[in-house]
């Protein structure tokens, strides 16, 4: 079978920057699916034969030209003054010409969103040191649920294929990733003695007799672990063949870090086997954001137990700061982290819905960390938006289908407890299931 040859443009820019190759690999190389060449040389441009495209304050010949505004010149973080404005049914960032093909600049505005650049300028946080989505432009604005910088790339590309008829694309095909936390792997097993007679007390102050039943039922092996839905999990994968992703907290017991202990074969057996039917992720504790040397030695027990170096992760709490938490994982040699997500909203936090590599905004470098971002958490729809589970696929479909036009990856964060069926998740077993037949 041979190999796609991809077409190629030449791009006549005023300089080239790092701000620019980044922004022009994402867009054109990556999601456009065509290999491009930068020149500074207005005659070598003229001269060129192939398709071109110019990209700078105004055109030199009849090509294709893109204005732009000053983002991908700069150096340094500063306020920008981003304007949008409705064209085509697209929200549009940074205004250009109306005389350009596209009246706003349409790489600038990718560079802006995916590298965050909002979140590296001063701005609210949560109670877990997280970014307010509520501050962001894209919340304010209305395109949370968007993949804007993918609908840009179609356009490109469908423009471009106009103007070229020949023009040769690889073109990505849509894909459903679910990804699983195991946030806490059993809800009454496994916990040691302390932590079952201090939840045994509780259970009796609070006369929740029902839960002490059925804590000491599983305990004497009567009646399985509500937490435990492994095989409903492998079954449904099993059936309908998507790709899994398990991210495994293994952080010291506390507040906000309650699995079981790393020490328990039990869990190193549940670890294991879901390691053998699915990828495996380290899921950074919460406490590691304070003590950045707990992650290290987390990575290093689930390498143990895997046998086998691990490359994945995802932070506990969803806490990420920029560039803090992406440089600590650089460090360790992760290569591709799932924590771009919203916890206040379903959608998409940096306004794309396929991978794509860290750029160090104070450092002015791309690096090799890949970033995969999420679209739709239970949590979100259960806490934070308050929709009951009868009403929970009609906020995931339209994320579906937004992804699917631009055939990006479709990726989804569940955990285990919430496929349980038990007490406050009632119900969403079947969302999460309902999601799976929507999305594969």
């Amino acid at each position: 079978m041979c190999a796609v040859v991809r077409s190629k443009v030449v791009v006549l820019v005023p300089t080239i920057t790092n701000r620019l190759r980044y922004a022009f690999d994402l867009v054109l190389s990556d999601l456009v699916g065509i290999d491009y060449e930068f020149l500074t040389n207005r005659d070598a441009f003229l001269s060129y034969q192939g398709p071109k495209i110019s990209y700078g304050e105004q055109p030199i010949g009849d090509e294709l030209h893109f204005g732009c505004v000053r983002l991908l010149f700069e150096k340094g973080i500063e306020d920008q003054q981003v304007s949008v404005f409705d064209w085509q049914g697209v929200k549009a960032l940074f205004s250009t010409s109306p005389k350009d093909v596209f009246p706003f600049d349409l790489f600038a505005a990718s560079f802006w969103l995916v590298t965050r650049y909002e979140e590296y300028l001063p701005h609210l946080r949560d109670a877990h040191d997280r970014f307010d989505s509520s501050e962001s432009l894209a919340f304010q604005k209305g395109f949370l649920q968007k993949p804007l910088v993918n609908i840009y790339a179609k356009l490109l590309q469908d423009l471009l294929r106009n103007r070229y008829p020949d023009l040769v694309c690889t073109t990505r095909k849509y894909r459903f990733i679910s990804t699983i936390d195991i946030d806490n792997a059993w809800a009454y097993l496994e916990k040691g003695f302390m932590r079952t007679a201090g939840a045994y007390a509780r259970s009796l102050a609070n006369l929740d007799i029902n839960e002490f039943v059925e804590r000491t039922k599983v305990l004497l092996g009567l009646i399985k672990d509500p937490y435990d839905t492994y095989e409903f999990q492998l079954e449904l994968q099993k059936r309908h063949r998507f790709k899994s992703m398990y991210f495994f907290l293994l952080g010291r017991y506390g507040v906000n870090d309650k699995n079981v202990p790393v020490e328990s074969r039990k869990f190193q057996s549940l670890i294991q086997s879901l390691a053998d039917y699915a990828e495996a992720g380290i899921h950074p504790s919460y406490g590691s954001n304070r003590k950045p040397s707990l992650l290290k030695t987390e990575l290093a027990n689930l390498t143990r137990i895997l046998k086998r170096e691990v490359h994945h992760s995802r932070q506990h709490f969803l806490v990420l700061k920029l560039p803090e938490t992406y440089r600590r994982l650089l460090e360790l040699d992760i290569t591709d982290d799932y924590t771009m997500g919203l916890n206040l909203q379903v959608g998409f936090r940096a306004s794309i819905c396929t991978p794509f590599y860290f750029y160090d905004l104070d450092n002015e470098q791309v690096t090799s960390l890949k970033i995969h971002p999420f679209a739709v958490m239970d949590a979100t729809l259960k806490y934070y938006m308050r929709i009951k589970p009868e009403d929970a696929m009609d906020h995931i479909r339209p994320v579906i289908r937004e992804v699917r036009q631009v055939n990006g990856d479709f990726i989804s964060l569940w955990h285990n407890e919430s496929l349980s069926e038990n007490k406050i998740w009632a119900g969403w077993r079947d969302v999460y299931r309902q999601m799976v037949e929507e999305a594969v």
